[in-house]
């Protein structure tokens, strides 16, 4: 079930980023032939075949004439992932000062000069992660375990922990040979064991292995119960708040989609009985805000990695006031009506990050 659901998960992510990349794009005629410097001059567009007029193909948009030189194709690439010839800089600045006509004008089709929503979101959210990675802010488990108390690193931990199990066995052997109980002695050398499987597989990154040290196979059952899925979920990051940390940092950002559905009747609820405003008015809200939300907190990463804490504040007071302009400017609300509802949304938003936290921590758990 959660492997399903993070293939859904990859695959629309993929698909919605190449069709947000090249959405009119085609892949050529093959039996074209490049003039000199790799320039193509034709009657009849490559891709579909149509008499060409003007500079685009009036039938499938694709351009004119095509560029086979590797210059071409690194400014296709820049294009294809920032949208080179403006879009980008010019969907930014609306983004994080007027959010409210940005999202507005998406909406009412006013599109040729932003990028779409669901692309800005895509582009952001690896942007984000690759920016948590870059500033080395990740929790790494392979660096260190904790042995009796004392932290040292893995190898050590590994090498302690034989030590302790030979020596454990010793002990139970000449307690058998002196008649000696030695229940006592079986447990320990059981746990020790269990300790010493939990650092192998940190070192060796295997991370299923590793869950299945947190939560034995017995615990979890074919068909389980929402009651006891939450409370198996919670058992797991208790025993093992490492373990969920690390994994959260790997794969959050795969389930980051999941966020959108989230949020969106949580926005509706902001207008319950307004017809004039429908679901995708609100996803394209959610989207948008989700980007500038994302944005401004790799933005206080960096003032907490460089320890400036201006950088910081600036992010935590400017969102709620975000919010109050993407509303206001999105839905048209009055100034009173616009301040209520951010702090309605505000509530929300905690409410809807609590449940994606939630969802996500019980799939990568159950992976």
């Amino acid at each position: 079930m959660t492997g399903g659901i993070e293939a859904v998960g990859s695959v629309v992510e993929g698909s919605l980023l190449a069709r947000a990349v090249e959405p009119t794009a085609g892949e050529g005629n093959p039996g074209s032939q490049a003039g000199p410097g790799g320039h193509t001059h034709e009657g009849a567009c490559l891709n579909c075949g149509t008499a060409l007029v003007g500079a685009h193909c009036h039938q499938c948009g694709q351009q004119a004439h095509v560029h086979r030189t590797l210059g071409a194709f690194f400014h296709d690439l820049v294009h294809g992932l920032l949208h080179f010839e403006g879009k980008i800089w010019r969907t930014l600045p609306l983004l994080v000062w007027k959010p409210g006509r940005l999202t507005r004008e998406y909406i009412d089709g006013r599109r040729a000069s932003y990028v779409s929503p669901i692309a800005l979101f895509l582009f952001v959210v690896f942007l984000t992660f690759a920016g948590f990675h870059a500033l080395g802010t990740g929790i790494h488990l392979g660096g260190n375990v904790e042995v009796n108390g004392q932290k040292m690193s893995v190898a050590d931990g590994e090498k302690s922990l034989r030590a302790q199990i030979s020596a454990a066995e010793a002990q139970r052997a000449a307690a058998l040979a002196a008649n000696k109980p030695v229940a006592e002695i079986d447990n320990d050398i059981q746990g020790l064991r269990q300790a010493l499987a939990t650092a192998e597989a940190i070192r060796t990154n295997d991370w299923k292995g590793l869950a299945r040290q947190v939560a034995p196979e017995q615990s979890i059952t074919p068909a389980v119960q929402p009651s006891n899925w939450l409370a198996d979920t919670w058992r797991r990051a208790r025993q093992n708040p490492d373990l969920l940390i690390y994994k959260l940092e790997s794969d959050a950002y795969k389930y980051s989609w999941l966020l959108i559905p989230i949020s969106v009747p949580f926005v509706w609820l902001l207008f319950p009985f307004n017809r004039r405003f429908k679901l995708y008015d609100h996803t394209v809200f959610v989207t948008y805000s989700l980007s500038f939300m994302m944005l401004a907190l790799l933005l206080a990463t960096v003032g907490a990695k460089i320890d400036f804490k201006p950088l910081i504040l600036v992010c935590v007071l400017y969102a709620p006031f975000h919010m109050y302009r993407q509303i206001r400017g999105t839905y048209g609300t009055s100034l009173l009506g616009a301040v209520a509802r951010t702090g309605m949304l505000l509530a929300f938003a905690g409410i809807a990050l609590a449940l994606w936290a939630l969802a996500i921590v019980g799939l990568i758990l159950g992976a």
